[in-house]
């Protein structure tokens, strides 16, 4: 069901994308937008990865500074027949953990020193099983064409009310000035509301796929308790806001929060009670 959610909302973005282009430049705009997406989602694709470990200040660790790590790592992937992503270890005192990666044979995990620090072995277990859930899922790559697509609905949107609107669209419309000066408005926030949707199914699909592969959600769900109430007291300084939408719960920046319509992250109460109702049959 989550697959077919997917599936949905990344059509809906390529859609609503189509639909802004023709409106503001006919043909060509529609054109154009792809053209967009496309150039854009190739950047995304083969670069996010770099951009978010370099912006989080994550550096490589060894088998032999992290052997626990590795050893959690080396036994989850096995189990999820992939390969070991690369590891990383972020100097941050609030505990949270990101996967990035093109698939699973150019992923890495970033862990940050308070996660390492907090977290008994079984809880440790959820979160690297969460992670690799999102790498076996290619999470990555589905959130970076949403975004992709999300941003050239909005750049379409913005300088299609300067340069695609003419006397000749009001005539043929009447009134099509006030529907592009709306459209200024509301497709970038449609755009906006469809990616975040589409992360928070991501966030749920992890968890349950994470369960799985663990055998038992409780490592997680107390993983995610302690993440939830240490992530609430303790300001991120290490992680840009564009990289909290990896993360495996939501960081704290300082300032005011957000509402949660406006969240990548669903409430973490709800995750919880999504593991706790769960019937888990260990993967082999």
């Amino acid at each position: 069901m989550r697959i077919i959610r997917t599936a949905f909302l990344l059509g809906v973005l390529t859609l609503f994308l189509m639909m802004v282009g023709q409106y503001f430049g006919g043909r060509n705009g529609m054109t154009l937008g792809l053209g967009i997406a496309i150039c854009t989602n190739a950047f995304a694709y083969f670069f996010s990865d770099k951009i978010a470990l370099l912006s989080s200040g994550a550096r490589p660790v060894s088998r032999e500074e992290l052997p626990r790590l590795y050893a959690v790592m080396e036994r989850l992937a096995a189990k999820a027949n992939i390969a070991v992503p690369k590891l990383y270890v972020i100097p941050e005192a609030a505990p949270n953990a990101f996967a990035t990666g093109r698939n699973p044979r150019h992923a890495s995990v970033a862990v940050t020193e308070g996660l390492l620090q907090l977290m008994n072995d079984d809880e440790l277990e959820g979160v690297i099983a969460h992670e690799l859930s999102h790498v076996r899922n290619y999470d990555i790559l589905i959130s970076s064409v949403a975004a992709t697509l999300a941003g050239a609905i909005t750049w379409i949107a913005h300088w299609g009310l300067w340069f695609g609107s003419s006397d000749r669209d009001d005539r043929e419309r009447g009134g099509g000035g006030i529907l592009g000066l709306l459209l200024f408005f509301l497709a970038p926030l449609a755009a906006m509301l469809l990616q975040l949707g589409l992360s928070r199914q991501r966030e749920f699909s992890a968890d349950e796929t994470g369960a799985r592969m663990v055998g038992q959600p409780y490592g997680l769900m107390s993983a995610l308790q302690k993440l939830g109430a240490y992530n609430q007291r303790i300001p991120t300084t290490s992680l840009s806001p564009s990289t909290s939408a990896l993360c495996i719960v939501k960081p704290l920046f300082g300032g005011g929060t957000m509402s949660s319509l406006f969240s990548t992250h669903p409430p973490l109460e709800k995750r919880i009670q999504a593991l706790r109702e769960m019937t888990v049959t260990p993967e082999r």
